[in-house]
């Protein structure tokens, strides 16, 4: 595997100030090899003492000793990897400033080696855990797996086995990000690509089926989040301190800043994920629940690690003493290691036997009942609160109050539409997804593109005239010169990435914003993403940023990467207009039922298939039209206000110069009137226009901040 050299002037420019030099493969073994080893003998003596009987209990074939003691421990060190990878990348992107050349420093690119290390780790572990995965769920010995005809039939019939195909190759691919990256915004692309390589497997197993499971799956989601970023964090800080880097109290600070956050998600998703699925009386009776009480115990001895932090060890980092913390923060890193061979074990045990009714054939595909015909009654009062969307309302609504309240305590001033267009986008997000449009979506085609229409026209067009990149670079304080970028500068750097440019280019954005309507609808993907809580999550998300990305150019109050003049604006408007009606029409006029074979497996008698999709395609017709009046009434009005500037820039400019422009207009028709011919200009010198031009320009400027 081939490695980079960086260019001159970009890690080379620091090296000389790092007081440790140590290789990235030194540092990996010596530093994060422990924690691997940890994990594995913990996940692999848990997993034996809880689940040694499992087979023979459920009476399930035995599939080998080497599958039993094997599984365990090579996802042990898969997971222990996926957060090392992570946490190096996070310090790489965001705790250690990059060089002033905007290339990473030698801290930076140190990180973005070890992340190699830790990609190549979970690569090779995820593939192993292909065959191990499938030889469990067969109950055969894993050399029977080593068959490439075997594994290929077993990958889309085996849930586990294709989520650790899909794992290995996105770790693949933050390898192949970490091995070429010289670059910040390269380094925050890796780190997102290793982010979704968390997703797959946090999708499937225990959470993922049976009733509530959609509550369960979304705890879930944010739990394995949490975890990998607060102990890969950990991690990668403690390295940097070992090793001498740069900035030692910017990383810490920062760090402790984001592993609050994370032992607050932590907590909280992990309390509604166990109670989903195990009742209180089931913490002593069952191996499940002890397992999930030793978890509870170390996250509170965690989180007293986290307050020690905070009041001593920034205290003496700042002062030049992280010894002291670096010992400390040792016992925390094992203690994290054992925490993720506890859930290793948790994984390979089953819940305990509810003793509940069986859950009908909906409520398995599903997640909850729905036993009564929808009504508009129904839509308040059938609520059911969306733990992913629900909760990032919640979060933006409170971040942009919070945001507001900074700039007035500090006497500045926030337009008051704005508030209230980012609160009621707050509020539509939430309505869509958290009341009975949220519970009947899944099972009803009209309520789904309802919900459809929310999030992907009304919700984007109130968020992006709330001016949140605007409000954010106000209320954040700039880094200063000299200084370590900080979010103030990570916000400008996104919203004039390359990235952020391709995707508000005109035909993009209309591409990706109508495009997607015919693209899922009609090609037989929204049937297939029907039976998956994941796709469902992964459509309304889709369905909020490709708005955002379309209305942010239109009627955004927030500078965009490709600004458009006035005439661009309506024009892609009306472009977008028609072709979204015809969709429309083209749902209404189907006499196949889309998603038919999803929908018969629901056995709802009291919807009427294929009039329901006819109603959906007329809300799709109908409800379009709004948003767009909404646009196209706020287009007209930051027009007039923009004449109305302009007005008072010519008028502040008359006053100045004595209507100097008025003065020599009269002249001209004076002159033409009295001989027939204008006025002989004058000429001006060129030290008075440079005074006069200075006034216009402070006008233009004084505007443009208003």
């Amino acid at each position: 595997m081939a490695t980079t050299t960086p260019p001159p002037d970009a890690p080379a420019t620091d090296a000389a100030t790092t007081s440790r030099p140590a290789t990235p493969g030194a540092l990996f073994l010596s530093q994060v090899g422990p924690l691997l080893a940890v994990a594995a003998v913990v996940a692999l003596a848990l997993s034996t003492l809880s689940g040694a009987a499992t087979f023979a209990r459920l009476g399930l074939p035995d599939p080998g000793p080497l599958t039993v003691y094997a599984l365990p421990v090579v996802r042990a060190v898969s997971q222990t990897a996926a957060a090392v990878t992570i946490g190096f990348l996070l310090l790489a992107g965001f705790f250690t400033p990059p060089a002033t050349s905007g290339w990473l420093s030698a801290d930076g690119y140190r990180a973005v080696r070890v992340a190699s290390w830790g990609a190549a780790t979970w690569s090779a572990a995820s593939l192993l855990m292909i065959p191990l995965s499938a030889a469990d769920a067969y109950g055969r010995p894993v050399s029977q797996m080593l068959d490439v005809r075997v594994l290929a039939a077993a990958i889309p019939g085996i849930e586990a086995t294709g989520s650790w195909t899909l794992t290995a190759l996105l770790a693949l691919a933050a390898l192949a990000v970490t091995r070429v990256v010289l670059g910040w915004g390269a380094a925050v692309l890796g780190l997102v690509v290793a982010l979704a390589g968390l997703l797959p497997l946090a999708l499937t197993g225990h959470s993922a089926g049976g009733s509530d499971h959609d509550v369960a799956t979304n705890s879930l989601l944010a739990h394995v989040i949490a975890a990998a970023v607060w102990i890969g964090g950990l991690v990668a800080v403690v390295t940097h301190l070992v090793a001498g880097g740069r900035h030692p109290g910017v990383a810490v600070r920062r760090f402790s800043a984001v592993a609050l956050v994370c032992w607050v998600v932590l907590a909280i998703s992990g309390v509604v994920n166990a109670f989903v699925r195990i009742s209180p009386g089931d913490l002593v009776t069952s191996t499940y629940g002890v397992l999930v009480l030793v978890k509870a115990v170390a996250l509170v001895a965690l989180g007293a690690f986290g307050v020690w932090h905070r009041q001593r060890g920034i205290p003496a980092v700042q002062e030049g003493r992280p010894g002291a913390l670096v010992r400390f923060a040792g016992l925390e890193v094992l203690l994290m290691a054992a925490t993720v061979g506890v859930a290793v074990a948790l994984g390979r045990t089953p819940p305990p036997a509810v003793p509940e009714p069986v859950p009908t054939r909906l409520e398995a595909l599903v997640g909850y009942a729905v036993d009564q015909p929808l009504t508009l009654t129904g839509l308040i009062t059938q609520s059911r609160f969306d733990l992913a969307f629900g909760t990032l309302a919640l979060v933006l609504a409170g971040l942009y109050v919070a945001g507001v309240r900074r700039l007035r305590d500090r006497g500045d001033a926030w337009p008051v539409g704005r508030t209230l267009s980012w609160l009621a986008g707050c509020l539509a997000l939430l309505v869509a997804t958290s009341s009975g449009i949220g519970r009947y979506a899944p099972v009803m085609f009209s309520v789904h593109m309802g919900q459809h229409m929310v999030l992907n026209m009304l919700v984007p067009i109130l968020l992006v005239l709330g001016g949140p990149v605007t409000l954010l670079l106000r209320a954040l304080p700039p880094a200063g010169a000299g200084a370590p970028p900080g979010p103030r500068e990570w916000v400008l750097a996104a919203v004039h990435s390359p990235i952020a440019r391709v995707l508000t280019q005109p035909l993009v954005a209309l591409a990706l914003f109508v495009g997607s309507f015919y693209v899922l609808y009609f090609s037989g993907l929204f049937d297939v993403a029907l039976e998956q809580h994941w796709a469902h999550l992964a459509m309304n998300a889709h369905f909020l940023l490709v708005g955002a990305i379309f209305f942010w150019p239109i009627v955004g109050i927030d500078p965009s990467p490709r600004p458009l003049p006035p005439i661009g604006r309506l024009g892609l408007l009306f472009v977008a207009i028609p072709l979204h009606a015809f969709f429309g029409i083209a749902v209404m006029s189907s006499d196949e039922v889309i998603g038919s074979g999803f929908y018969q497996q629901l056995e709802l008698p009291w919807v009427d298939r294929l009039a329901d999709q006819t109603t959906g395609g007329g809300l799709a017709w109908a409800t379009g039209e709004v948003p767009m009046l909404i646009v196209l009434i706020a287009l007209l009005v930051q027009w007039s206000r923009a004449d109305e500037r302009s007005a008072r820039r010519d008028d502040r400019r008359a006053d100045r110069d004595g209507d100097r422009d008025l003065v020599a207009y009269n002249a001209m028709l004076h002159s033409l009137a009295t001989t027939g011919r204008p006025a002989a200009a004058t000429e001006r010198p060129a030290s008075e226009g440079d005074e006069a031009d200075a006034p216009r320009a402070a006008d233009d400027l004084q505007e443009r901040r208003t």
